[in-house]
């Protein structure tokens, strides 16, 4: 039974709180904490897997007390409950928070919310990988693109569209915009899954603070790993994704489901980045087993750290909120068949884009081949040879961004 603990200083809110999740005593233990000071107390002698607190609290607001947690139990998904007039803090707080509400929040909203987070944890089991992936603020982007994302912003005649562009370059920098667009916070009314909307919907404005003041972009080094080439990766990673929408609007995929193929194809590999940031040494032996041994990725992988990227990316992913379709399509994209539900979505054609691409490439295999058991069961196994045709299409015309 998963454990979640509730914090906010109003005892009306509390018991208001108690009251619309009773319908859960079933699957969830609960316990209701009137302070930060409170909460601190209870996770000393009590593990929780969801944590979800107000932002405005007197004595330690919901900022010190998610960013305490974060420090002390990285592991605990970190929910804040705010308004719009909390903005300010909330800006300096987002490498705390996996996910913002909006007061006043539905019963039907927060259920979701956690059951979705309580859901993810099953997904990865591993206490040292979720507590890495937990505590991750930001994934790190190219030196090139962070550079050219920095000088535009700091231009006096900078522009959302260049903005947009830059952000939809880059795959960390598309993840932790998406993150933050898609949270209840904005008050965005639809989810969003292309950067260059979602620049244009937060404003110039919005991402110079979280830009320049709060630095939600990362620059790092990355690790050098033998056989793992970053600037390879994220090519791939945009060709997949030009490579995945061409085929979705080819297929009659309507206009968000084509952003959505999108997204998840460029983002497909994001564990790739985890990984090999979070656990250098263990992925240089991944990366030397693909090699010398001819092993696919995903079971290197497997053999070395016990769990796939494609598995950390996507519990990553749908930590932050990412769409459920964007999310299935990052995790089950080498093993489409072991999806819960076999239909046609953005899975299959990021599934089959990546594996087409990989096909061409050099660098980063070997991979494995198209799941064709899984097309055939949608009828569309005799669609491949065309899908090939808008690659070598794509490879034609030189095509290299959306």
């Amino acid at each position: 039974m998963k454990k979640i603990l509730f914090v906010d200083d109003n005892p009306d809110m509390l018991r208001s709180l108690r009251r619309m999740l009773r319908v859960m005593r079933s699957e969830w233990e609960m316990e209701f904490a009137g302070s930060g000071r409170e909460a601190l107390e209870l996770l000393e002698k009590e593990s929780y897997d969801v944590v979800v607190s107000d932002i405005r609290m007197p004595d330690m607001d919901g900022v010190q007390l998610l960013t305490e947690i974060k420090k002390l139990y990285p592991h605990m998904v970190r929910i804040a409950l705010s308004g719009q007039s909390d903005q300010e803090m909330i800006l300096k707080s987002v490498g705390s928070i996996h996910q913002f509400l909006a007061k006043p929040c539905d019963a039907d909203t927060l259920k979701a919310v956690v059951k979705r987070s309580c859901t993810l944890q099953n997904l990865l089991s591993d206490t040292t990988l979720i507590q890495l992936v937990s505590r991750l603020e930001s994934l790190p982007s190219l030196p090139s693109l962070y550079l050219e994302i920095m000088e535009e912003l700091k231009s006096p005649r900078s522009s959302l569209a260049r903005v947009g562009n830059i952000i939809s370059k880059d795959i960390g920098m598309t993840a932790k915009i998406l993150q933050l667009v898609n949270s209840a916070f904005f008050g965005i009314p639809q989810h969003v899954s292309n950067p260059a909307q979602a620049a244009t919907l937060l404003g110039i404005d919005t991402i110079k603070a979280l830009v320049l003041s709060v630095h939600i972009f990362q620059q790092s080094d990355l690790p050098t790993i033998e056989n793992l080439d970053y600037e390879i990766l994220w090519q791939h990673s945009t060709f997949t994704s030009i490579l995945a929408k061409k085929i979705a609007v080819v297929e009659k995929f309507d206009s968000k489901a084509v952003d959505d193929v999108f997204m998840a194809g460029l983002l497909h590999d994001v564990g790739i980045l985890i990984l090999a940031s979070g656990f250098p040494a263990e992925y240089h032996e991944v990366m030397r087993l693909t090699v010398s041994e001819a092993s696919p990725i995903v079971k290197a992988e497997k053999q070395v750290l016990g769990r796939t990227h494609a598995e950390v990316g996507g519990y990553l992913m749908g930590l932050w909120g990412l769409s459920d379709s964007i999310v299935e399509a990052i995790y089950f994209h080498h093993f489409p068949s072991e999806c819960p539900e076999i239909r046609l979505s953005p899975l299959t054609m990021v599934h089959a884009a990546n594996e087409i691409e990989a096909r061409k490439s050099k660098d980063i295999k070997p991979e494995l081949n198209i799941d064709m058991e899984y097309l055939a069961k949608l009828g569309i196994a005799d669609r491949v040879p065309a899908w090939r045709e808008i690659r070598d299409d794509i490879k034609q015309k030189g095509e290299n961004r959306e």
